[in-house]
């Protein structure tokens, strides 16, 4: 389906194979929200070319109770070694993100469009980021967006060593002390499947999704409970 100046999609369950859904719209914070709320997310093939907006089956999922955490992470993490931090620098993250090397060259889906719309959604209170600060520099740290009671992971970078990974376990068990259902993280990769995330059915994944939908959204900016 081609998207116009109406807001709206079609159902997701109409994605095609690969999971696309529609293509062209805009990146308002009117759309993107509307577009998580369905379960679609927007993944352009090129810049300046129209939108893609995805609905995989199945979905890759992580229940923030079921983080898994190796020994030497956990270690890790409880160094102190990263300064974690919450809504500090949402900007500085997502450009991280976007500069970040990708497998042969592939270069970033990240393009300034995307930057400037998850840009003004932090703004309103919707997306938020996990940072890893070491001796006063930002080393690490990953974007999303929070509905509800579930957070849509986007993107993670790091430019030391497991400082992305600590971003994200103290992230998720944030999440859980606060009640969330669910982390989506889109498609399978195997770093995320160290963590515990696995594939749920497109029809579970949507049910779901109505479901912690109907909690209260936690707006920003965030900041860690106090230890």
């Amino acid at each position: 389906m081609w998207l116009g100046t109406e807001l709206e999609f079609p159902p997701p369950e109409t994605a095609g194979e690969g999971g696309l859904l529609a293509i062209g719209g805009d990146l308002s914070p009117e759309r993107l929200l509307l577009a998580y709320s369905r379960g679609v997310f927007p993944w352009p093939w090129y810049d300046n070319q129209p939108m893609f907006w995805w609905c995989p089956d199945p979905r890759f999922v992580l229940h923030p109770d079921a983080l898994h955490v190796s020994k030497s992470l956990e270690q890790r993490v409880r160094s102190g070694r990263f300064d974690v931090r919450l809504d500090t620098a949402f900007e500085e993250v997502i450009q991280g993100c976007a500069r970040a090397p990708r497998p042969d060259d592939a270069g970033t889906w990240i393009t300034p469009e995307m930057i400037d719309a998850y840009g003004e959604l932090h703004r309103l209170g919707y997306a938020h980021c996990a940072e890893s600060w070491l001796d006063g520099e930002l080393v690490g740290g990953l974007y999303g967006v929070s509905l509800g009671g579930i957070f849509f992971g986007e993107s993670m970078f790091h430019r030391v060593a497991d400082a992305s990974k600590v971003a994200f376990v103290l992230l998720v068990r944030q999440l859980v002390k606060w009640g969330f259902g669910l982390v989506d993280c889109q498609l399978e990769t195997a770093h995320l499947a160290r963590f515990g995330a696995v594939d749920m059915p497109r029809r579970r994944f949507l049910h779901e999704l109505r479901g912690l939908l109907d909690r209260p959204n936690r707006a920003g900016p965030w900041r860690f409970d106090p230890a």
